[in-house]
């Protein structure tokens, strides 16, 4: 059991480097703090065009805090815990059905021989991430 959940995983690592997907967990709390920390800071110097200027400077910093963390799905799925590989797997195996495997070098060329088989792994591993993880996805560079 644990090698057919080693080689889903690979299948959903294959998949989502194809797609290029990337994930970020949604820093918008601490971006939200910074920006509202800001308006606080300005008004408090500068009275009601401080609230506006230290608003959008804490913004702009809340922002820059928070961006560049994407990393690529790939990695986030290899970095799972046991527990949350075992639902992506079952996530994934709905799809998969009785799909017969020797290994996961077999697996995934099936799977990405087949077009709709891949885009429905594809939006397993969307659903997951975004769902689960509570991540937001880039695809690309």
């Amino acid at each position: 059991m644990a090698q057919r959940i080693e080689d889903v995983m690979r299948l959903c690592c294959e998949v989502s480097a194809n797609q290029q997907m990337k994930a970020a967990v949604k820093g918008s709390g601490k971006g939200a703090a910074v920006a509202g920390g800001g308006a606080f800071v300005g008004g408090l110097l500068a009275g009601p065009v401080g609230i506006a200027a230290g608003g959008a400077l804490g913004g702009l910093l809340g922002c820059w805090m928070t961006s560049g963390q994407f990393k690529p799905v790939p990695q986030i799925i290899m970095e799972l815990p046991p527990q949350q590989q075992q639902k992506l797997y079952s996530d994934v195996m709905a799809i998969l059905g009785t799909l017969d495997w020797v290994d996961g070098v077999q697996l995934v060329t099936l799977v990405m021989g087949n077009t709709t088989m891949q885009q429905q792994v594809a939006a397993a591993v969307l659903s997951y991430v975004t769902k689960e993880l509570r991540a937001e996805v880039r695809y690309g560079d």
